[in-house]
């Protein structure tokens, strides 16, 4: 099989302002395919899309908050309008929320954190889908962290909102098997972004192993962006038509799924292999 290419093909991406969901928005524009680029910030925003545009690519801001359901479907329709159609949304936003013991988390900050985490990609998607199913395609990838495939210490905001979002779309792909529409999550790897300064500065709340974990990606710079976007970029083409709601990490082999099936449990909420 030959390179990926996404010409003429458009790419929702919530979070598209900064960290990884800016890496996959600009790895998409690379590609050809014609980004929308979504985010509260302003400024985030306006940089994301320079740096697209100057290097040839086609993107368009939007402005939205992923917790609010009105912003996200004006955002959605304008992106419509631009675009005439959407392939691939890709759920990026998402926030850490508080660190430390689960007793002495402010309340409000951690349910913040479900309602950006997870009630943000149930927003996204459901503005989405109905325009997928209509087309009969479509690709939806969400962005699950640490957290989805295993126990995290000091972030249970964090990890409870990355589960949901696992098997939210574990079930979901199961309602869209008929629709020709595939949902994955992916588990993109520990990333330089300021969610690893705030694991940093948050000291010994966040436990040794996270500190530790923190050091080494802000020393290293973590994931190579390269193997995240090409992840991505295959959840988001026609090769990976026969593979939905799993929950696939940057590390797994995922290439040897290009050409088969994969067992009923492996790539699961319930992961069996790495």
């Amino acid at each position: 099989m030959g390179p990926l290419q996404f010409k003429d093909q458009t790419v929702l991406v919530t979070g598209g302002g900064r960290g990884i969901g800016k890496r996959l928005a600009i790895g998409f524009a690379q590609k050809g395919a014609r980004v929308g680029l979504l985010a509260r910030s302003k400024a985030e925003l306006d940089l994301a899309h320079l740096e697209i545009e100057d290097n040839g690519g086609n993107a368009l801001r939007l402005r939205a908050d992923v917790t609010d359901a009105e912003q996200m479907h004006a955002a959605v329709e304008r992106m419509l309008v631009q675009f005439a159609h959407i392939d691939v949304l890709v759920c990026a936003a998402g926030i850490q929320g508080p660190v430390g013991p689960f007793m002495e988390n402010p309340a409000k900050a951690w349910i913040e954190t479900i309602n950006v985490n997870l009630i943000g990609v149930v927003n996204s998607v459901r503005c989405v889908l109905p325009h997928m199913i209509d087309r009969r395609c479509g690709k939806i990838i969400v962005l699950a962290g640490r957290g989805a495939g295993s126990s995290r210490p000091n972030f249970t905001s964090s990890a409870t909102s990355k589960a949901a979002v696992a098997r939210f779309a574990e079930t979901l792909a199961d309602e869209l098997r008929d629709h020709n529409v595939q949902i994955n999550c992916m588990s993109p790897g520990g990333s330089y972004t300021n969610m690893t300064d705030e694991i940093l500065q948050a000291g010994e709340r966040a436990g040794w192993k996270e500190s530790e974990e923190a050091q080494q990606v802000r020393l290293t710079g973590g994931m190579a962006a390269g193997k995240q976007i090409q992840l991505a970029l295959f959840l988001a083409s026609e090769q990976s038509n026969h593979i939905s709601g799993r929950l696939i990490h940057v590390n797994d082999d995922w290439r040897k799924l290009k050409n088969s099936n994969i067992e009923a449990d492996m790539y699961t909420l319930r992961r069996l292999t790495r």
